[in-house]
């Protein structure tokens, strides 16, 4: 899923593009994307955009006078700047906004159909679509612990609930805490001081980090690889690869249809979080250590 670095870097390529300038029409291809009905998505039709953007996860362009465009990327959403009229891809293709220097396709990979656009009138439809998080790169310490605190949860929960923490992800979440040393279990309620800040500072550190690089990536050009998954990152993606400050194998704990990566001898003092299933099916047979665990791979590779 696009997170904070990514859909800020889609808000800033929009701006440059379509600020200022006349929406032509908007063509709806999926019946599945469009989710609301009035005021009708026509109205949206010869509007000029008066602002681009970002609502947590979400891209909105403002049309004048009182219009909005909420587009929600979900998992597998993309939004891709091509020549003017130019035929949405059939299978992909969700929706086009068309201007008069170019169109904006909105697509989605997969038959799930998640992304999701709405048109609404007025400030008060549009805060409906704000799930209230806070902003992470501008929150002083004393608002984060706060909100931090707010409720008891895992770290990697806390910092992936868009009602307490706005554009944080599975991907990015992993790298924060990594940075921050702190387990992705830990519960908000154990933290000390000392670690809410180094909490605090690493979030702000990875998303500024992340934000300029795809900004330095894509210069004057538009996102066209938008992924999950980018070369380096220190966890997120990397199980069994070699942690980049110890050198240990990156490990994971699958759950649903995600997973959480991290390092357990920079993360958890060595110790392997139990995965449900796994340890499930495994019971004592499950190591307790990264130390066990590469004993074991040695073993079984020799084997």
């Amino acid at each position: 899923m696009p997170e904070l670095p990514d859909v800020t870097v889609y808000v800033e390529a929009l701006e440059r593009r379509v600020l200022g300038a006349q929406l032509e029409r908007v063509r709806v291809a999926s019946p599945f994307v469009l989710r609301s009905v009035d005021p009708p998505i026509r109205e949206a039709d010869g509007r000029r955009v008066t602002g681009v953007r970002r609502l947590g996860k979400r891209v909105v362009l403002s049309l004048e006078p009182d219009l909005f465009l909420v587009i929600h990327l979900m998992i597998a959403g993309r939004l891709r700047w091509r020549d003017r009229g130019k035929p949405l891809p059939k299978r992909r293709g969700l929706a086009a906004f068309e201007f008069p220097v170019g169109t904006v396709h909105f697509t989605e990979e997969g038959t799930q159909r998640r992304a999701g656009l709405w048109l609404v009138r007025g400030e008060a439809a549009l805060a409906a679509h704000d799930p209230g998080g806070l902003e992470p790169l501008t929150s002083s310490l004393d608002a984060f612990q706060g909100v931090l605190r707010r409720e008891r949860h895992t770290l990697k929960r806390a910092l992936t609930d868009p009602h307490l923490f706005s554009g944080i992800g599975n991907a990015y979440s992993d790298e924060i805490l990594h940075a921050a040393g702190l387990s992705p279990l830990q519960m908000t309620t154990n933290l000390d001081e000392g670690e809410v800040a180094r909490l605090h500072d690493a979030t702000r550190l990875v998303l500024t980090a992340w934000t300029d690089r795809l900004r330095a990536e894509v210069g004057d050009g538009f996102p066209e690889k938008v992924t999950a998954f980018r070369e380096g990152m220190a966890v997120h993606g990397r199980y069994r690869q070699p942690c980049p400050v110890c050198s240990s194998p990156v490990q994971r704990i699958r759950y649903a249809e995600n997973e959480v990566n991290y390092c357990a001898k920079c993360q958890t003092g060595g110790k392997l979080l139990a995965d449900r299933g796994l340890s499930r099916l495994l019971k004592e047979d499950w190591p307790r250590s990264l130390d066990e665990w590469e004993e074991r791979l040695m073993v079984s590779r020799r084997s």
